[in-house]
């Protein structure tokens, strides 16, 4: 059933964290002379806010004591926030000597802009926020005075240079940003839980572990994987890929590149082209490196002749990888690449079919997160908005909604909708997770589209003897496997659960007698399934044991000479316990338990 998403907005912390910017303004432009410091915007955002400067040198973190010095005064003090309507004339003698607020009051004059930049639908009144010495042109809302943002529960973080309204053609500010709280402890709580995110960087992690690069010789935003990081990729894609053969799914293969012109008859050419490289002719023939499956998977169903819906639903699932040209300031690591694998799956079904096939791939998605420890997890109802972006077919969209509303209410998930978040064909229901960490991570959808089968021409023959289109499901579980694989690093920690650890045990022979003994346990533990490494190298015990810790290895087995007269193994784990000396077939018996349970 749908439920109301609560609005950050309405909330008490974004009245805090609105209002905290206001004070950092004033604390900020009090360090230089009056009407040197030109102020700009400054919204709250997630986990805090920030604001824009233009000033006549360049702010360090050493300045920030200075800045919290004097907002902590400014709190002391209790101002009030003291709202007041004006006319465009007002504002704009109120802020004579501020460029950026003229022009902002100019697009809220005209209608076109809000103060923050962004477009309006209509008019607005202007209005001003006022607290001590300090006014800036705002709509709001802010607590009733300073005194009630708590001192010891704001923070400024950090200095980054923004372009003025994000053109990089406009001069660029200095953009500061700040965190603020409700109390001390959870600042405390957040900045732990910063602190602990950048350890698990999976950039960081990533290299450590020795599990992939980025080479400029490449090219930004192309991972190359070493051997441990591809033993990971296919442990996680052959995970998926066996859950969906149990569940009925087909796997196909529909190649890299395709002609242009099926972008644009299925709609992706007109919406997506901007994400597209570059096209490749061919005797006049444009065509383009593939940046979604779904207009091939179609494209395929057609040429496997006509269908009867007997034949559905018809599953086709690929493990592809796509191309999306994205600018180079927005690439993150995994998280955000130009060559993605993604777990795509299209289902083509009758309308009748939709609830059930909803429910299977529900069904998936929930044993896989299961598998992966995403336990928290919450579902939104991506739904169109008012932009021009969607196909216009409001009976097709209305279907597509009420189908997917019913599907998750048969199936008793609860869900908020959202609405300017839905594919340009369908609307969706994304699942966003959380990891230990409390972040939120978009990772598996399920979206619904009448559109595009009638596009490309896709039918089935129905009961009735005539001929219909197929609905098409869009559905994947871990989203991509280069994003899903940066999420799961970070879940971790890099300390995979056993079954999924690239290398789960490493022999450690404690001099070159034993290392004989070493190669055929590993041999035997090879044999049984076990990813298993000797390290015959001259480092001394101890030094070999940290390094495999290091690495995150599950298990460390060291051999003496007690353990290779008795046919042992010296178990550690990863946490530092040691279990002491096992026999091998006991030491099986463990790791083949612990992979049954996920460990």
């Amino acid at each position: 059933m749908a439920k109301q998403q609560d609005k950050y907005e309405d909330s008490q912390l974004y009245k805090i964290r609105h209002s905290a910017a206001h004070v950092m303004a004033q604390a900020v432009s009090e360090l230089f002379p009056a009407g040197e410091a030109k102020v700009a915007i400054g919204p709250p955002i997630e986990d805090g806010f920030y604001y824009d400067f233009d000033l006549p040198r360049a702010l360090t973190p050493d300045d920030f004591l200075a800045i919290e010095q004097r907002m902590r005064e400014i709190i002391a003090s209790g101002f009030e926030f003291q709202k007041r309507v004006v006319s465009a004339d007002e504002a704009k003698q109120e802020f004579k000597d501020q460029p950026y607020k003229l022009e902002l009051i100019e697009g809220l004059d005209k209608g076109g802009f809000d103060e923050n930049g962004e477009p309006l639908k209509e008019k607005p009144e202007i209005s001003f926020y006022t607290h001590d010495s300090f006014t800036d042109l705002c709509r709001g809302p802010h607590v009733a005075n300073t005194g009630e943002i708590a001192p010891d529960a704001f923070k400024l973080m950090s200095i980054a240079g923004a372009y003025w309204r994000g053109d990089e053609h406009n001069k660029q500010l200095q953009r500061v940003y700040g965190t603020a709280w409700e109390s001390a402890e959870q600042l405390a709580d957040y900045l732990w839980r910063q602190e602990e995110a950048k350890k698990r960087d999976h950039r960081k992690l990533g290299k450590e572990l020795g599990l992939f690069h980025f080479s400029e010789d490449v090219g930004p935003g192309v991972p190359l994987f070493t051997p441990k990081g591809e033993m990971l990729r296919h442990l996680m894609e052959g995970y998926v890929r066996d859950v969906q053969t149990r569940y009925g799914y087909q796997h196909v293969w529909t190649g890299h590149i395709v002609k242009e012109d099926l972008y644009k008859k299925s709609g992706h050419y007109e919406n997506y082209s901007d994400v597209m490289f570059p096209p490749m002719v061919d005797e006049d023939v444009a065509f383009r490196l593939k940046p979604m499956n779904c207009p091939s998977h179609m494209t395929l169903y057609n040429e496997m002749g006509l269908h009867s819906y007997r034949e559905l639903p018809m599953r086709f699932c690929e493990f592809a990888t796509l191309y999306r040209y994205e600018k180079s300031g927005e690439l993150s690591g995994l998280a955000r690449v130009r060559s993605l694998t993604q777990d795509d799956c299209h289902v083509f079904c009758t309308p009748e079919q939709i609830e059930s096939e909803f429910t299977l791939a529900l069904n998936l998605i929930r044993e896989v997160l299961d598998r992966y420890r995403f336990s928290d997890y919450s579902v939104r109802l991506s739904l169109r908005g008012e932009e021009g972006k969607y196909v216009n077919d409001p009976e097709k969209w209305d279907r597509a909604e009420a189908a997917l509303r019913a599907a998750l209410d048969k199936n008793n998930v609860e869900y908020w909708e959202a609405e300017g978040e839905a594919a340009f064909y369908g609307p969706k229901a994304d699942f966003i997770a959380r990891d230990v960490l409390g972040r939120e991570w978009q990772l598996s959808t399920i979206q619904v589209d009448f559109i595009q089968p009638a596009r490309l021409g896709c039918s089935y023959i129905g009961e009735d003897n005539k001929e219909h289109t197929p609905v098409l499901l869009h559905r994947a579980v871990t989203g991509t496997t280069e994003r899903f694989m940066a999420t799961i690093i970070e879940h971790f920690a890099g300390a995979f659960p056993v079954w999924l650890a690239p290398v789960q045990a490493v022999l450690i022979p404690i001099a070159d007698r034993h290392v004989e003994f070493a190669n055929q346990v590993a041999a035997e533990l090879k044999a049984a399934g076990l990813r298993a490494e000797v390290d015959a190298g001259s480092d001394r015990m101890g030094a070999k044991i940290r390094y495999a810790q290091s690495q995150k290895v599950p298990y460390m087995l060291v051999m003496g000479d007690k353990e290779t007269e008795a046919g042992a193994v010296a178990v550690r784990l990863r946490s530092g316990e040691d279990l002491g000396a096992i026999s091998v077939a006991d030491f099986l018996a463990r790791t083949q338990a612990d992979i049954a349970q996920g460990d």
